[in-house]
């Protein structure tokens, strides 16, 4: 999202665990209620694990995806990270997924040829925080390309269908997606639903303002026994009329986080700054509009990436100042962290993706100023 990296490019030689800072925490006036203790109490170390640079040069980390089971070239424990920018910092661009393990060793786990893709994806490629992986190791990655970086270039692109050796098996397009933003995903059986938020429903035409078309889709896949990619069998429209616009800056603003609780889909209304909800996200057959507002204000600025916590609370992380908020299901803003101090206004631009692990409890979460993933943890 930061597009003045200046003198952080030297950060991207990082390869290993290093710059151990400790951040503090605001306190909200809010209690937590019967929600529980906060997620984040513990948490209070904040470090760097690897760069997230390949050899081809690729910037702004986005996406970031835990693997929880051995599969193919995926080893449980390690980050999946997708690239939004190229080499020459285009956004839109970028075509790598990284794998790093905790111990900051590094690979590439695919580089997406846009001439070479299986199906269609209008536009080409330019991978996006919307990162998930299924069961059967197959890794879904959104994207929203560019010709040039701007904005004004942006197609409507697709979701891209990795095997779990990193080979792009298919494509997903159309039936509503267009420039697809975040994504969470649930597995029930031989079904998977992806959760998809859509960000150029009349975002480029609308040259800045603010046009409220922004979407939110369930697509309903279903996995073969065999080697076949999953098919896609469903597409509904469960949340729409959220807040987009384009930005010479972030490229576009519009709903990016998402987490299912529940059978409740929280979603980051980033322009709007606040968190809304969608009930029956799995089940319903219509849209929702933007859900029901969990929280607004306070200490949200500009939520972009969302993860649910394992006591159920909602973490997200701010575009504006670099720090990272937990709420509860009821509203309450029980706990905030600083994770990144950098450039003016503090913090700004800095973050997008993240990731929760247990065991013991810690989040992973990428770092646009330094092209780096990091990790909160207790020490």
């Amino acid at each position: 999202m930061r597009l003045d990296f200046g003198s952080r490019l030297a950060a991207v030689a990082i390869t290993a665990v290093t710059a151990i800072v400790t951040v503090g925490q605001t306190a909200s006036a809010v209690p937590a209620g019967g929600d529980g203790k906060p997620f984040l109490g513990p948490l209070h170390t904040v470090s760097t694990v690897a760069s997230t640079v390949p050899a081809n040069g690729d910037l702004n980390p986005y996406g970031t995806a835990l693997v929880k089971k051995n599969t193919g070239d995926l080893r449980r424990g390690d980050v999946l990270v997708s690239n939004f920018n190229n080499a020459a910092n285009q956004q839109g661009t970028g075509t790598t997924l990284v794998q790093i393990s905790p111990k900051g060793e590094t690979r590439v786990f695919a580089q997406i040829n846009p001439d070479r893709l299986p199906g269609p994806c209008p536009g080409g490629v330019g991978l996006t925080t919307a990162l998930s992986i299924l069961p059967g190791g197959w890794v879904v990655v959104g994207s929203l390309p560019t010709a040039d970086g701007t904005s004004a270039t942006a197609k409507a692109g697709c979701l891209i269908v990795l095997d779990k050796h990193g080979k792009v098996r298919e494509t997903l397009s159309g039936k509503g997606i267009n420039g697809p933003w975040d994504m969470t995903a649930e597995s029930h059986g031989d079904t998977t639903d992806l959760f998809v938020t859509n960000v150029l429903n009349g975002t480029v035409a609308g040259g800045g303002d603010v046009v409220r078309r922004g979407t939110v889709l369930r697509i309903t896949l279903h996995r073969h026994d065999d080697d076949r990619p999953p098919t896609r069998v469903a597409t509904t429209v469960i949340g729409s009329g959220f807040a987009q616009k384009t930005d010479p800056a972030a490229l576009v603003i519009g709903p990016t986080g998402v987490g299912l609780r529940d059978g409740t889909l929280y979603v980051a209304d980033t322009e709007d700054n606040r968190i809304t909800a969608i009930p029956d996200a799995v089940k319903r057959e219509t849209s929702a509009g933007t859900g029901r507002v969990v929280t607004t204000d306070q200490h949200l600025n500009g939520p972009l990436g969302l993860a649910i916590a394992p006591n159920g609370h909602v973490l997200t992380v701010n575009a504006g100042d670099g720090k990272i908020v937990e709420t509860t299901p009821g509203g309450a803003q029980v706990a905030v962290r600083t994770l990144d101090r950098s450039g003016t206004p503090p913090g700004a631009g800095a973050l997008f993706g993240l990731a929760i692990a247990e065991n013991p409890d810690r989040v992973y979460f990428v770092d646009d100023a330094t092209n780096t993933l990091n990790l909160l943890s207790r020490s």
